[in-house]
């Protein structure tokens, strides 16, 4: 198998991974803690923040890891890669969310596709959306850009995990995850009619999170200096000598 093959595979596989621990997840926190909204989406985000993590890990020598559009496509812009990585991964990331997703709902005894009925619609989740998106790119870059790769996979499933709850919108951030999510009509759904404003959203949250990582973290820049420590207090030397 050629490494192209390889790595559209890794894609697939991983982003089939990521949808089936976001359905699967919220599915299992509806039926374990039903009626506590609250509860329900922690146990969502605990799980989904976990299994990010350890796809990364597992895929990132396939494929980069990327299992999201817009991380792909900065990429290729920031780093000046080949477009016909987009070209295999983007349907790659796109289907396997789908796959991932119909997974999910087989594990629950759900329909293997159900259209989510979830409204997500409104000017606030779509701020969210592009914040939360916007962050995500500029916590991956700003790690490969200064040579802390190896950092990404506990960073991102953080930052994922964290933003499920201090975005409106649950942090959906990915396109492919995004459209993975309209074929279940569980938690973590969102009806096709939300889709595009949230797919929109999160290219201009990309757009914003490339610029940041290209003004804060130009490639070949010299790091900083640390600062000096200074002491707290003065020395008793220093005190008898400034009375």
């Amino acid at each position: 198998m050629s490494a192209g093959v390889r790595a559209a595979v890794g894609e697939f596989l991983g982003s089939a991974g990521l949808a089936a621990v976001v359905v699967g997840s919220g599915i299992a926190a509806e039926r374990l803690s039903p009626g506590d909204v609250g509860l329900e989406l922690f146990e969502n985000a605990f799980a989904t923040a976990l299994g990010l993590a350890v796809l990364i890990l597992v895929f990132a020598p396939v494929s980069g890891a990327h299992f999201n559009p817009v991380v792909t496509l900065v990429d290729i812009v920031l780093h000046r890669r080949k477009w016909s990585v987009a070209a295999s991964y983007l349907p790659a990331q796109v289907l396997g969310c789908i796959a991932g997703a119909i997974l999910g709902n087989l594990m629950f005894a759900a329909p293997a596709v159900a259209w989510s009925t979830t409204d997500r619609s409104g000017w606030h989740l779509l701020l969210a959306e592009v914040v939360a998106t916007a962050g995500l790119i500029l916590v991956i870059f700003a790690l490969v850009r200064t040579g802390r790769s190896h950092l990404a996979a506990p960073a991102v499933g953080a930052y994922i995990g964290a933003a499920y709850f201090f975005t409106s919108s649950t942090s959906f951030a990915n396109p492919a995850i995004t459209v993975g999510r309209m074929f279940t009509d569980t938690f973590a759904g969102i009806a096709p009619t939300s889709a595009l404003p949230f797919i929109a959203a999160q290219l201009v949250g990309a757009a914003l999170g490339w610029a940041l990582a290209r003004v804060l973290f130009p490639v070949g820049a010299p790091a900083p200096a640390a600062p000096r420590a200074e002491p707290l207090t003065a020395s008793p030397q220093e005190s008898s000598t400034s009375r």
